[in-house]
């Protein structure tokens, strides 16, 4: 049992006045307390719950000490002790848990997500501290807000993500604020049998344990600080501050009346119990003022500081109001207080309230002359922690070496971990660098390959990161490892092995894509870099068709019907074809005037051989003058002109032999010279295959209108072409 007789010894170290309370308990309730004693601080030996000078507040406490025993008559040995809430660091923070694969979720992988959540908390408040080598002590976190593949979601457990995030409060305590306060209580000669901090403290008397189901906040509002502490569903979610109490309700009577900061808060104490008050400004003149005078005087102070707190609280509480608001502490008993902080809250009146002597009613002061009110709060409290030894600092070995862990009760190995300054990626496996790049201008990433997981043993067995922790505990711990980074070639793009089906003169190329790096052409082993800038092509030129199948470039080609030159685009499913090359008309050799004679000669039809007559003919008498050489009878015979010899008619003129220019398929060509050139004739000047059938029918048209091959051409006529499918 702590102390003599039982009794337990417990301290509050504040920022005006350290207040000594010595009691035991009766039963699991009620608590009784034997000696009490205050001593005020004449320096600022302590500011804003931090002791600055640990020798003078080691002498004060040694003073409480010593009237404590000398009311009890026994000597005090071990105390209990807190820290204040105002020197609290506090961090909002958002962290992710990516998975492989789909992952149902369970509640291993949210506390591994809190807890990575708690530890980027640690490693965002070291940075911002002036000595990057301070530690902290994670004293309770909320959760703000959980996300599921990105969207918000109430409830995460047991759904299928890719990812799951979290965004939560984190609360910690500077090493070197349990370091003053152990060395200040060991110089007075005492050994601290336990630590908790004082919202906690205020918590365990303000609001029982059947309470806590509530969402419930507690405001301490003290001199310099108003601390705040959230529950809900049981245990305490959240620690916060606000650097505006009570001294601004000093300081707003001082300004007005014009007296010094001592006169100021002992007329706002008295106003707390009487109707009015007198006293001497810092000119000597006597003032009396009404506790109606000062509540309008300090009007403006009260509004700022609820305001504040309102907002505090609900940043807190996941940025919602809560259900209720219990304050302690001497601050908050100012008139108007609790009204204004109701209004900002949006609660009613009957929802805020101060907690004084009707949650005393479990304790019993021997000691007489002590006022039952909120002030008693705090410090009856942290005599109580005695019996809850849930809220302290436990050691334990980490790689062999040896960690202080502040206990709340649900003290981890992960905790362990993150005080002994091992990092996330220590803890929990990270993936490869990803790989940024774009494709087209659109941009892609590829992500690395997820890393080892740790390795974590206690006390020799292999445990997971959630493993309670107790005293003296041996943790191990094989950091998790990096993957390795994302690797990429340009054949793993899909759009890299697409190809162009190209109709090249008849014949089908498949050509693949062209593919630029960065503005240089690249092959499909190219290795991607970060950052590279892809340009995938979905056309090739003419040229870049011909030099991939190796032929020579043209000057010009068909595509698709059209002339075009060795620039232009060739798209998948286009077709090039050759431009077709006009027939060169024969030059005749020179002939000799004998053979242009027998030419002749041969040519006239007087000198051609005469036809023999047919057999019935043969023996019949008549002038064969009258026959023509085919055994016809010429017209204008003798019987039709009897009497008359008629003279020989000439023979016709033949017409004689042209040369024209056609269109055909859209390209100019020039017809073989004949007297009368036909449609039959266009196939000895433009290239056409008429061994393999290409459709149903082939279609012959002259501008515009169906013909047969005997039909004759003009110069410039329009001639179509081709099969019909």
């Amino acid at each position: 049992m702590n102390n003599n007789e039982g009794y337990v010894f417990g301290l509050d170290i504040g920022t005006r006045s350290i207040v000594g309370t010595v009691g035991y308990r009766v039963g699991t309730e009620r608590f009784v307390v034997v000696a009490q004693e205050s001593i005020e601080h004449t320096t600022r030996a302590v500011i804003d719950g931090q002791i600055h000078d640990i020798s003078t507040v080691a002498k004060t406490i040694a003073e409480v000490k010593s009237r404590l025993e000398n009311r009890i008559h026994q000597s005090l040995y071990d105390v209990n002790i807190a820290a204040a809430g105002r020197v609290l660091k506090t961090k909002q923070i958002h962290a992710v848990h990516e998975f492989p694969t789909e992952t149902k979720v369970t509640e291993e992988h949210i506390r591994s997500l809190d807890m990575l959540g708690i530890e980027k908390a640690y490693e965002e408040i070291r940075k911002e501290a002036e000595d990057k080598e301070k530690h902290f002590f994670c004293v309770g976190y909320s959760i703000v807000k959980y996300f599921l593949n990105g969207y918000p979601m109430e409830m995460i457990k047991m759904h299928t993500a890719n990812a799951i995030e979290v965004e939560l409060i984190a609360t910690f305590l500077p090493e070197e604020v349990v370091d003053g306060l152990y060395n200040a209580v060991e110089e007075a000669g005492l050994h601290v049998a336990g630590l908790t901090l004082e919202p906690i403290a205020a918590i365990n008397v303000a609001i029982p344990e059947k309470f806590r189901l509530l969402n419930i906040a507690l405001v301490d509002v003290g001199a310099g600080t108003s601390d705040i502490s959230v529950v809900k569903e049981g245990s305490i979610i959240a620690f916060g501050m606000i650097p505006l109490a009570g001294d601004e309700v000093t300081e707003a009577i001082a300004q007005n009346y014009l007296t010094d900061f001592e006169t100021a808060e002992r007329v706002k104490r008295q106003c707390e119990r009487r109707k009015s008050v007198s006293f001497r400004n810092i000119f000597g003149e006597n003032i009396r003022v009404t506790k109606d005078d000062i509540a309008e005087v300090c009007e403006e102070a009260v509004d700022g500081i609820t305001k504040n707190i309102a907002t505090r609280i609900k940043e807190l509480n996941g940025k919602k109001t809560v259900s209720a608001v219990f304050v302690v502490g001497g601050g908050g008993k100012h008139r108007g207080f609790t009204e204004k902080l109701a209004e900002y809250l949006e609660l009613p009146e009957n929802r805020v309230v101060i907690r004084g002597a009707e949650v005393l009613t479990q304790v019993e002061f021997l000691q007489e002359k002590i006022r039952k009110d909120s002030t008693l709060v705090t410090p009856i409290g942290i005599c109580m922690n005695y019996y809850e030894q849930n809220n302290n600092f436990i050691h334990v070995l980490v790689n062999e070496q040896r960690v202080k862990l502040y206990d709340n009760g649900k003290v981890t190995v992960l905790d362990a971990c993150v005080s002994f300054g091992l990092s996330q990626t220590d803890l929990f496996p990270a993936r490869g660098e990803a790989l940024h790049y774009f494709v087209n201008g659109s941009e892609r990433v590829e992500k690395g390959k997820t890393g080892e997981p740790a390795v974590v043993k206690k006390n020799g067995k292999e445990v997971s990161l959630n493993e309670s922790v107790a005293e003296n505990d041996e943790i191990s711990i094989r950091p998790s490892t990096k993957g390795e980074a994302a690797s990429l070639s340009l054949s793993d793009i899909p759009e890299c092995g697409e190809e162009l089906t190209i109709t090249l003169f008849g014949k089908k190329v498949l050509c693949p894509k062209l593919i630029e790096r960065n503005g240089e052409l690249a092959g499909t082993f190219t290795k991607i870099q970060d950052q590279d800038k892809i340009e995938i092509f979905d056309y090739y030129t003419v040229s870049g068709v011909l030099e991939f199948a190796g032929l020579e470039k043209e000057d010009m080609v068909l595509l698709n019907g059209q002339e075009a030159g060795m620039t232009a685009k060739v798209k998948d499913g286009d077709v090039i074809t050759a431009v077709p090359k006009p027939v060169k008309e024969k030059k005749e050799p020179k002939k000799t005037p004998e053979e242009k004679v027998e030419e002749k000669l041969e040519e006239d039809p007087l000198l051609q051989p005469l036809k023999p007559l047919p057999e019935w003919m043969e023996g019949v008498p008549f002038d064969t003058a009258k026959l023509g050489a085919d055994g016809k009878k010429i017209p204008g015979t003798m019987e039709n002109n009897a009497g008359t010899t008629p003279a020989a008619e000439a023979p016709p003129a033949e017409a004689p032999a042209v040369q024209i220019q056609v269109t055909v398929n859209g390209t100019a060509v020039t017809m073989p010279k004949k007297a009368k050139p036909i449609f039959v004739d266009v196939f000895d000047v433009y290239p056409f295959d008429m061994s393999k059938a290409g459709g149903s029918r082939l279609i012959t048209r002259i501008n515009g209108v169906d013909k047969d091959f005997t039909e004759p051409l003009q110069e410039g006529d329009q001639i179509e072409l081709f099969w019909e499918k």
